[in-house]
């Protein structure tokens, strides 16, 4: 980054400010802590210190609404299956014993 650009970055209210590549790389980490992350998250993604904080943090929100309707659906789709393998299994043995 050269003198113009840090320059014209020092300008900007604290509210527009955007964040280092490390700032996102560290809120990444602690929005993965179980509660207190989950809990800082939705914080973060209604404050409005930082316009691009709470930008990442809404979308960081909503690509784990999508991973766990992900996994919702997987776990869904396992236990059908389990359910079908097991209706299947009663009727080979209830076909065996006759």
């Amino acid at each position: 980054m050269n003198d113009v650009e840090k320059h014209e970055i020092s300008q900007l209210p604290d509210k527009y400010r955007p964040l280092s590549a490390w700032a996102y790389f560290g809120y990444s980490i602690v929005f993965n802590i179980p509660v207190i992350g989950f809990i800082l998250l939705i914080v973060c993604a209604v404050d409005s210190s930082n316009v691009n904080r709470r930008s990442f943090a809404r979308s960081y929100f909503c690509g784990a609404i999508i991973v766990l309707i992900l996994f919702a659906v997987i776990f869904l789709a396992a236990g059908g299956l389990t359910a079908v393998t097991s209706v299947v299994e009663a009727i080979k043995n209830a076909l065996s014993s006759n």
